[in-house]
């Protein structure tokens, strides 16, 4: 009698903790344009972000998220979608959602008007399927996806949108993005006091070390000082308001830095971004750090995984946590670019632990892409002066080279900067023989459309 008393106490407790187990809330923190290499959780000292790093008490760092897009918008869109740019036609930066006005001079250049990209019916935005399942989801403040985004995707997209406005006890879902941190933040913020002393700073091999680029450097620090400052007010108001607890907080970039050859560039200063997700008091974080390759897909697969719903078989990403997360860890993950506002630029690239393997389509366009908007900076004013003076080394100028090679394969553990070229090297024929096959398949598997003009991509994303 005793015996069966015990089982139906524990089958009780079981029981009614499973009715009462809350949704956990979901809170994203952002930091536009930013890179591995300038946080001290991946090595780089050269600032204290004490409200970033008391996330990593009952967090983990992730040393592999890759941006599929190293520039905003067609990052964005794989990321709600779970979908490659490439396989859904919103890899062209940008296609507007007619929230935005468009410089004239680069309509004029691309030859067509600028159109507003529709999403397929059967892809639906992770946040829609939240929505349909209880959470009050809030974007503050970027809009632009890509695509025209429906209106089920957010109860509230705005500077204003909070998930304060929810129902009592309501999950939700909440995105914040901070511009400070933005490229356009090195020139309208570089005459404000620096935090950091530019000298005390180490340059990359793939700039001149000079007074111009350790103060570019100084500025991106002082901005993420400035930046963990506002992040630490709206963590502050998730524990003021009893939330802290039971929320997960993910802080990523959308891409690589706010410098030329990191933003708009394919290297891994483009697409390899800082992860850190805070789990809820309830998970006990035994595994501090991970290194498996995620890609941005994986976004919308893990996220629904966390608040235990179904994923829609069409998404191409894989949940890293949660219900329904996958066993099989990747052995590649896959980048690519096609137009940066004005300038098309077709690459596709493939890499694994150690290596990585590029493809460019346009050989007659350098990677300094003459874009409009990065020549309000100092540095790429610079930069452009000592390319034309032959100032730069020999690696430093490959950046400008016109024609660029077809295929580009790097060494990532020797090289992490991607500077020495390997594709000539016999040694490694094997592996750029692999890497050329892995990239082919994917570009099959996924029904890439980058080898459609723009103008007629438009025209079918259109109808």
């Amino acid at each position: 009698m005793r015996k069966l008393l015990i089982i139906f106490f524990v089958f009780v407790t079981l029981s009614c903790g499973d009715e009462n187990n809350e949704k956990p809330n979901i809170l994203w923190l952002v930091a536009e344009d930013q890179s591995q290499y300038f946080f001290s959780f991946y090595g780089d000292n050269s600032v204290k972000l004490s409200n970033i790093s008391e996330l990593l008490k009952n967090g983990i760092v992730y040393h592999d998220m890759n941006s599929i897009y190293p520039v905003c918008a067609p990052a964005r869109s794989a990321i709600i979608t779970g979908m490659y740019p490439n396989s859904i036609g919103t890899g062209n930066m940008r296609a507007y959602d007619g929230n935005r006005k468009v410089r004239p001079e680069t309509e004029s250049l691309l030859g067509f008007p600028y159109y507003s990209s529709k999403l397929a019916e059967k892809i639906k935005p992770f946040t829609q399927i939240l929505r349909e399942n209880g959470y009050y989801c809030t974007n503050n403040s970027k809009r632009d996806y890509n695509f025209i985004l429906r209106e089920e995707a957010w109860d509230e997209s705005s500077i204003e949108a909070s998930w304060e406005k929810r129902k009592k006890n309501q999950p939700f879902f909440s995105v914040y993005n901070f511009g400070v941190t933005h490229e356009s933040s090195i020139w309208r913020r570089d005459k404000e006091q620096l935090k950091v002393d530019p000298n005390k700073l180490v340059v990359p091999p793939i700039f001149p070390d000079d007074s111009i680029t350790r103060h570019a450097l100084a500025v991106n620090y002082s901005n993420l000082v400035e930046m963990d400052r506002q992040m630490g007010e709206i963590i502050n108001k998730l524990k003021q308001q009893g939330l802290y607890d039971n929320t997960y907080i993910f802080f990523y970039s959308d891409h690589g830095g706010p410098f030329p050859r990191y933003k708009r560039a394919i290297y891994e200063t483009g697409t390899k971004v800082p992860l850190v997700i805070k789990f809820p008091k309830s998970i006990k974080v035994k595994e501090k750090r991970n290194h498996d390759m995620l890609n941005f897909v994986d976004f919308a697969p893990t996220i629904l995984s966390i608040a235990g719903l179904q994923i829609p078989q069409i998404y191409q990403g894989k949940a890293f946590l949660g219900l329904k997360k996958v066993k099989n860890k990747r052995e590649y993950v896959f980048t690519a670019s096609d137009r940066f506002d004005e300038h098309p630029d077709r690459i596709r690239a493939v890499k694994n632990k150690r290596f990585k393997y590029i493809r460019n389509y346009n050989t007659d366009k350098p990677h300094a892409l003459d874009v409009a908007y990065r020549t309000q900076m100092a540095l790429m004013k610079n930069l452009n002066y000592l390319n034309e003076s032959n100032l730069l080394s020999d690696k430093q100028k490959r950046w400008f080279q016109v024609p660029k090679k077809s295929e580009e394969f790097y060494d990532l553990e020797s090289d992490p900067f991607e500077l020495n070229n390997l594709i000539g090297d016999k040694n490694f024929s094997n592996e750029i023989n692999n890497f050329r096959a892995q990239l082919d398949n994917w570009i099959d598997q996924i029904n890439d459309l980058g080898n459609i003009p723009e103008k007629e991509l438009a025209q079918m994303l259109t109808k």
